[in-house]
């Protein structure tokens, strides 16, 4: 007779791993087939996982890949919780520079009547160029 493997439901992982606050939100973004088992999309919010499977899902503008080390018994602190798992992601990407808000003015304190002159130009360039 084989050991059973040890199982817990996807929605409850996810609460313990404290990826989410509550269960219920955990469940509705199971539900909406937002996660991946072992890249499989689920939508079943009962879904079994297991110690070695991989989650793959979008928490704000981040892409997770997560691997499951344990399932844990309960939702405990946020040290406990990063036991559960090994974080498999990419590094974020690093941001794009952004040009200045204002191009005619360089932050040095209130702009001059000069630095609102450019700024006005530009934008009555910008909106010319549009029409």
């Amino acid at each position: 007779m084989d050991q059973a493997r040890e199982k817990l439901r996807l929605d409850k992982w996810l609460w313990f791993a404290r990826f989410f606050k509550t269960r219920s939100l955990a469940a509705n973004k199971v539900g909406a087939g937002d996660i991946r088992v072992n890249a499989e999309p689920v939508t079943k919010r009962a879904t079994t996982i297991s110690p070695g499977d991989v989650l793959t899902f979008v928490i704000g503008k981040n892409v997770k890949v997560i691997q499951i080390d344990a399932l844990g018994t309960r939702r405990g602190p946020a040290t406990e919780a990063q036991d559960l798992y090994t974080d498999l992601s990419p590094p974020p990407p690093k941001p794009e520079d952004k040009p200045p808000e204002n191009p005619g003015y360089e932050g040095k304190g209130r702009p001059t009547k000069r630095d609102r002159r450019k700024a006005d130009l530009l934008k009555s360039q910008t909106f010319d160029r549009l029409e």
